[in-house]
């Protein structure tokens, strides 16, 4: 597996396929695998004729793991994207994002509007305004003894996908703690790329779509049908409405 080091930070990626690039980065406490090797985004933007490039954000998968609450900031993640950018010899790329891979996304356009063709945000609507993120039960739930000792409903999901996933459940809490910030309307309104906004009609951690798109110029909207956050990222209408948004963004 290729690896890129920045800032003294090793990171794992993925680059499959040929043709326009477009750079995935995933949601919290998941990786490249599990977000976009498994529910096949790989292989169909490979099959369309692009270039698919996924790497692990720090503190999940193979890449490293801190555990400061600081390094976890989602405008120091959007650096590392733009690092594996350079690495890859990207001037520009489209650019999609999973729930907090959405946030970093977002926080990429803004840093570095000129290496954005487009953006995608995934599982993220309103709440990359007025939600600072995953509450922090889940860091709570983390860091709790044992899987018997979490109550919260969400915590507990979370806890059990990162028992599954083998994660390194201290640097997924800073992580939590650390990623906590919201962007201002007036932020969200310099995005000046294509922008589409994608979330299932049953997912209640993302915030409506709808609102935020208001917020950013010309963006666009597909409702997921029938999907919640965590099943909206692999739905076929996902994939065919991202498809059609890069075939016809300029």
């Amino acid at each position: 597996m290729p690896t890129f080091s920045h800032n003294d930070l090793d990171f794992a990626y993925l680059d499959e396929g040929e043709g326009e690039p477009v750079l995935l980065i995933h949601g919290f406490a998941s990786t490249k695998e599990i977000n976009w090797v498994g529910p096949g985004w790989m292989s169909t933007l490979v099959r369309a004729g692009r270039r698919a490039i996924a790497f692990d954000n720090r503190g999940h998968g193979a890449s490293t793991k801190l555990y400061e609450r600081e390094a976890y900031d989602p405008a120091i993640m959007a650096r590392d994207a733009l690092a594996l950018m350079d690495h890859l010899g990207l001037p520009r790329a489209d650019v999609m994002g999973y729930s907090m891979g959405g946030r970093i996304a977002a926080c990429l356009a803004l840093e570095a509007p000129e290496r954005v063709r487009s953006l995608i945000l995934g599982g993220i609507g309103i709440h990359l305004v007025e939600g600072a993120g995953l509450p922090v039960t889940v860091a709570e739930a983390l860091l709790a003894p044992s899987l018997e000792d979490v109550t919260d409903p969400t915590g507990r999901t979370f806890r059990m996908f990162a028992e599954v996933t083998k994660s390194d459940r201290r640097a997924l809490a800073a992580c939590i703690y650390g990623s906590r910030r919201t962007l201002t309307r007036e932020d969200v309104g310099r995005i000046g790329v294509p922008t589409l906004i994608a979330i299932g009609t049953k997912d209640a951690v993302s915030g409506a779509a709808r609102p935020l798109a208001a917020l950013i110029p010309g963006a666009q909207v597909v409702d997921i049908p029938d999907r919640d956050h965590m099943l909206a990222v692999g739905d076929k209408v996902f994939k065919e409405a991202a498809l059609a948004f890069l075939n016809a963004r300029p």
